[in-house]
């Protein structure tokens, strides 16, 4: 193992609850009207001459429980994660590109937003959007691979009318890029991710670093926002768990609306946790909407006014939030050994007359014995027939410690990877001493015209499958 292996996005969570109280068969129906499009969503049985993906991996995950983080992450607390081995049965069988693809398994909403008539409703669907892309980690244990240097992924879904191709363009800092654009011109969904993690001593920390953007092309709309922080809590003892947090500001820049979407902390006892709160405003700043719900399972929109009459008949008929604060803070246990998983508090109690606006997808039965991967997290590293002398090749599918560990053969897995990493340093010292640099295939350092901060653009091209000057990086 190498000491510049990146410690990268190492977050797991817990189980959400499975329904929703209070759902209405209104609001369900204004949640689903693309809901073939959902089902469609990283399953295998599909009709109608859609191919079949699978469901299942070939092995099922190997066993963390003799193994502890500790030894490798006593001396770093406070530091950067930025440059510690981690040894590989803390892994999953994917590549953080395709990880970040994970973005897509709710695309619906995007295709949603697009097909919208009014503005409000599509920066709804939008936001309903930017909270589903975080789902996905919930329960996520495992850390996937660092990806190396000019390390690509690709993705055509033609179920569900995309394409996207990735790039790792940075090894230090570790930056990967994504482009992902509607096979019928509808919307364009691009982005550079670079986060930053601290080790705090019983938790994880990471930093959101770069912007997401989303442009509707027929509506000619531009809709930027950055993640939330994530905590990852008892990664030296005690059961992994994660909460999300931080606002998330989601811009339109053609019309100045905004969302702002409150991720909250667990506060005492779980009483916040997996919670999300914010509203949509204009302008002029009035409020058009408030957006409501938990990121591991559903969220609803309402009118401002409903929401504030049922917040003072909330606070009439119980105990204040601040009393039950304090309560709570007094009979805290102190000096815990771990931060203990709060139990998971009601689920959300929906406020008459909200409309759904996304609901998470039940995962696999088997789940929980392959990674805790969703049915689309199952179908990224799928190597079908053929497909070996169509990608590019710097595709993940091709990369030897990932195939071997999806194989369940750990100890390729770490062989392959050491030989990886000792490849790549090699090729670094090679440029070094030529004082070559290293260029990128396909995305360029430019300036993203809505936000005109730095961004790693697409520069198109990879579609046409022209790979004689890809690097020799496997």
């Amino acid at each position: 193992m190498n000491n510049e292996d990146e410690f990268y996005d190492a977050v797991t969570g817990l189980d959400s609850d499975e329904s929703c109280e209070g759902t209405s068969e209104a609001s369900f129906k204004d949640a689903i009207v693309f809901d073939s499009m959902q089902k469609n969503n990283g399953t295998a049985a599909q009709e109608n001459g859609i191919k079949k993906r699978r469901t299942t991996l070939p092995a099922p995950m190997f066993s963390r429980n003799n193994f502890s983080v500790w030894g490798i992450l006593k001396k770093c607390i406070g530091l950067e994660l930025s440059k510690i081995t981690m040894p590989i049965v803390f892994n999953e069988p994917l590549s953080f590109l395709q990880r970040i693809t994970e973005y897509m398994e709710h695309t619906y909403l995007i295709q949603k937003a697009c097909a919208l008539p009014d503005s409000v409703e599509r920066m709804q669907a939008v936001a309903a959007f930017a909270v589903s892309a975080v789902a996905s980690q919930w329960d996520r244990t495992g850390k996937p691979f660092n990806p190396l240097l000019g390390e690509t992924y690709e993705l055509i879904r033609e179920d569900q009318g995309y394409r996207l191709i990735s790039e790792q363009v940075s090894h230090h800092p570790p930056v990967s890029a994504f482009h992902a654009e509607s096979l019928s011109a509808d919307f364009v969904f691009h982005g550079s991710i670079y986060p930053k993690l601290k080790f705090w001593g019983k938790s994880v920390e990471a930093e959101p670093r770069g912007t997401i953007t989303l442009e509707l092309l027929k509506h000619k709309e531009a809709y930027t926002w950055t993640n939330p922080y994530c905590c990852v809590h008892n990664v030296i003892l005690g059961k992994l768990w994660i909460e999300q947090y931080g606002t998330v500001e989601i811009v339109n820049h053609s019309t100045g609306d905004k969302c702002l979407l409150n991720f909250k902390p667990c506060g005492m006892f779980g009483k916040e946790l997996h919670r999300v709160e914010g509203y949509i405003q204009d302008k002029s700043k009035k409020k058009l909407c408030v957006i409501y719900g938990k990121w591991t399972e559903c969220m609803w929109s309402v009118d401002p006014q409903v929401y504030e009459a049922h917040k003072r008949a909330d606070k009439k008929g119980g105990t204040s939030d601040t009393k039950k604060h304090k309560q709570e803070e007094a009979s805290r246990p102190e000096n815990d050994e771990a931060d203990d998983m709060p139990e998971v508090q009601e689920t959300v109690a929906v406020i008459p007359g909200s409309t759904l606006l996304w609901r998470i997808a039940s995962r696999p039965a088997h789940s929980a014995q392959m990674y805790n991967f969703t049915n689309f997290a199952m179908t990224l590293n799928e190597l079908e027939p053929g497909m070996e002398g169509v990608l590019a090749p710097t595709d993940c599918r091709l990369r030897p410690d990932i195939r071997a560990m999806e194989n369940g053969d750990m100890d390729l897995a770490s062989r392959e990877k050491e030989r990886l990493e000792e490849k790549q340093r090699a090729a670094r010292k090679e440029r070094a001493k030529d004082e070559e640099e290293w260029s990128t295939r396909w995305f360029q350092l430019g300036t993203n015209p809505h936000t005109g901060s730095q961004d790693w653009m697409y520069t198109g091209g990879y579609f046409d499958r022209k790979y004689t000057d890809c690097p020799d990086i496997y």
